[in-house]
């Protein structure tokens, strides 16, 4: 019994010559010849055509958002200033023993709340978690909010409230918190 092969489509066969395009062969090869397009199938002869299908209606162009600065360190002098203790830390946020979800909703609505109250700098408490030997287990994976927040600050829903943050001064929490630095709010006159 011999199997008959497939044929490919029109799309399949310009996907393919789409995907070959860029390919350099290895050496000593020849580059893949695209397979034969499939013979197109006489259409039947019928005494009306149907009309062609109308254009789909022109969509309107959403503007394109504002382009957010990068993260910026914290100022030199505002750092100094943050490990005295002689600038103060507008508010804080204690993320200890939330989940990841939990905690990036919480995340979230402190940052929005600060940026609304105008508050300059504010300090995210991570915790600095323990390792996994530290327990016995090799799956007991522990820090992952400290490594997972500065991921969610770079993310686009909050580069609009952060301006940067940096590892909090020792007395702060160190390793385990972060100075966070709030992107001042707009008035909506202002460009």
């Amino acid at each position: 019994m011999t199997r008959r092969r497939r044929t490919l489509t029109g799309d399949e066969v310009a996907l393919w010559a789409h995907v070959t395009r860029h390919v350099a062969p290895m050496p000593g090869q020849a580059r893949p010849e695209p397979p034969p397009a499939p013979a197109a199938a006489p259409e039947p002869q019928s005494a009306a055509k149907p009309p062609p299908p109308a254009p789909p209606a022109p969509r309107k162009a959403k503007p394109a958002p504002a382009p957010v600065a990068p993260l910026a360190p914290l100022e030199r002098r505002l750092r100094q200033r943050l490990s005295r203790g002689s600038h103060p830390i507008d508010a804080s946020i204690d993320l200890h023993g939330m989940r990841q979800a939990e905690a990036h909703d919480a995340l979230r609505g402190f940052l929005h709340g600060a940026q609304a109250q105008g508050f300059l700098v504010v300090l995210v408490v991570t915790g600095k978690g323990g390792g996994a030997q530290d327990r016995g287990g090799l799956f007991d994976e522990r820090g992952v909010l400290r490594r997972t927040v500065p991921h969610w600050l770079r993310l686009p829903d909050l580069r609009t409230l952060v301006v940067g943050f940096e590892e909090a001064a020792q007395h702060h929490g160190g390793a385990g918190a972060l100075y966070v630095r709030i992107r001042r709010r707009r008035a909506p006159g202002e460009a």
